[in-house]
């Protein structure tokens, strides 16, 4: 092989391995040097849970009605203050590795920083109470920082 061939490649290689690297670091210190954005509200937790309605067993499907009794009995007890739920249509690979298409719902929560692990909790129970009452393999969860203003 060529030197000069073998040298442009190592070089090439560098600076993608030095861009992959440095550019997401390079975009948030660009995002937090702009000082025209004012910092709003206060520093909060997002949560984002992802629930499924087709039951593995071929069992009928959970209705709006079921998820909803579901959220007055097992959510709002826990988050009083307020929470948002979303229909809407989703897909997952199960573990048999099948591609599961299905009616799901989306539920969000805010809490302060200050009440994040106690909430963590809360949230885990959630989890396990909705995967054990409708046979669900697991219910998805996503977890952001936010700055909220009410």
């Amino acid at each position: 092989m060529d030197l000069h061939l073998t040298r442009t490649r190592v070089a090439l290689t560098a600076a993608a391995l030095l861009l992959a690297v440095a550019a997401p670091t390079a975009y948030a210190n660009l995002a937090e040097a702009d000082s025209s954005a004012p910092q709003r509200g206060a520093p909060y937790i997002e949560t984002q849970l992802f629930f499924g309605t087709e039951r593995p067993d071929g069992g009928p499907a959970v209705t709006d009605k079921q998820f909803m009794s579901f959220v007055d009995k097992e959510v709002t007890p826990d988050f009083p203050d307020g929470l948002t739920v979303q229909s809407g249509r989703g897909q997952w690979r199960d573990a048999s590795g099948t591609i599961e298409k299905e009616r799901s719902y989306e539920l969000i929560l805010l809490y302060p920083v200050g009440q994040a692990k106690a909430s963590d909790r809360k949230i885990e129970e959630i989890r396990r109470a909705y995967e054990k009452e409708f046979g669900q393999e697991s219910v998805g969860r996503v977890d952001d920082s936010a700055r909220v203003d009410f």
